[in-house]
């Protein structure tokens, strides 16, 4: 399975998240090489606009995804959204751990581990963002950070979870500055994820990793096509429906040439 997700983050109006998500959708249908069984497509907007965009996006094979929730289910934690909350206007999946969390909100690996329990508890599938700062990759800690992240995350799970777990690294220094890993770069990290997860249980194995940072339409087939990558967390290229979509029509071409990948 690949899945590529729209993360739209803090942009843009109730209009501007209904006219993308129909924009996005149309625009798919239009892609030949998509197969929605094969490629799994989301998109993640702010939280005041999840029910319009769930109410543009029915009868459509995109999924609505949220961008973040609280760990409790409920409670007096004002401003905060809860899993249970998410599920209830019909929210596929949740990113937990995303790097803007983790920097800006100070959440660490034991928060956002409780955050995935969360989201499994309440039904949803949790997608895992981890990575490296750019002070880490340049002093070769790169693979350490992420592996602490990745088993602080999934170590002790049901293994029974692990078919409903999505795992997206996205290297800080590449979100939303225009720099993007290589695909050796990539290639390599995948690798060391795919090494973490099987050592973790069988069952993590199979989790399929993302990858995200400055995804785009230019570069967005050749990291489909590097082994170990199942598709993209894209940022800013998501808020554009036909450059959006021009990355999922190059993530299912890449699936396509090689479907043992997919």
């Amino acid at each position: 399975m690949r899945l590529v997700i729209g993360n739209w983050k803090m942009h843009g109006t109730r209009a501007d998240a209904v006219a993308l998500a129909a924009q996005v959708a149309a625009g798919l249908e239009a892609v030949p090489a998509w197969d929605p069984d094969e490629v799994r497509v989301g998109v993640a907007p702010p939280f005041p606009f999840l029910e319009a965009v769930g109410a543009a996006l029915a009868g459509t094979r995109v999924e609505l995804v949220a961008q973040d929730c609280h760990q409790e289910p409920q409670g007096a934690f004002t401003g905060w959204v809860s899993a249970p909350m998410l599920a209830s206007v019909h929210v596929r999946r949740v990113l937990v751990g995303h790097s803007e969390r983790r920097q800006h909100a100070r959440e660490d690996d034991a928060l956002v581990r409780a955050k995935l329990e969360a989201v499994l508890e309440a039904g949803l599938d949790p997608v895992v963002c981890v990575g490296e700062l750019l002070a880490e990759r340049d002093a070769g800690r790169h693979e350490a950070v992420v592996e602490r992240q990745v088993r602080a995350a999934l170590e002790g799970l049901d293994p029974a979870a692990f078919a409903r777990v999505v795992v997206a690294y996205e290297p800080v220094w590449a979100i939303g500055t225009g720099r993007t890993a290589t695909p050796e770069q990539a290639g390599a990290m995948h690798r060391s994820i795919e090494a973490v997860l099987a050592a973790i249980a069988p069952e993590a194995a199979r989790i399929p990793v993302l990858y995200g940072g400055s995804v785009k339409p230019s570069n967005a087939a050749e990291l489909a096509r590097t082994p170990g990558v199942a598709g993209a967390l894209v940022g800013g290229a998501s808020l554009e429906a036909a450059s959006f979509v021009e990355i999922v029509r190059g993530v299912a071409e890449a699936s396509a040439a090689d479907p043992r990948s997919a």
